[in-house]
């Protein structure tokens, strides 16, 4: 009996194995299957094409962020639903220093940027930044 109970009693701390940091795949997966589904969904509902939505987030799960955005848009059509600008502006994305023309030549006038606009898409993107900070820390 006494051996029982000294069993069950160190047998105890390894039921919430979870604890211990070991990982489990399937529950990764599962987590990556979610946030890229959140991702396509987010990308939908922003009126972002679906290959913006796949570059502006590299390491989300394609097959997740495409059934995300697959439904987003099936939900959104039945309940006539219009899309939604984002308001922050994406980083990199504010300024570009070489647009392509149609003829898949540069642009000379938007290679000349001022630095006031540099300036501007630097500080547009910190305030991105610090609104992102902000509203993940409540």
């Amino acid at each position: 009996m006494r051996a029982l109970l000294l069993l069950t009693v160190l047998l105890l701390p390894l039921a919430a194995c979870e604890r211990l940091g070991i990982a489990d795949p399937a529950k990764e997966q599962a987590i990556r299957d979610e946030e890229g589904k959140a991702i396509g969904g987010a990308c939908r509902q922003s009126g972002r094409a679906l290959e913006d939505c796949f570059t502006l987030n590299p390491n989300a799960n394609k097959a997740s962020v495409f059934n995300g955005w697959k439904d987003m848009n099936d939900y959104m059509m039945q309940n006539k639903i219009e899309t939604v600008k984002p308001e922050f502006p994406v980083p990199g994305m504010l300024n570009p220093k070489r647009r392509v023309s149609a003829g898949g030549e540069s642009d000379p006038a938007a290679e000349q940027s001022t630095s006031a606009e540099d300036e501007a898409d630097k500080r547009a993107a910190a305030r991105a930044a610090r609104k992102r900070r902000a509203l993940s820390n409540r």
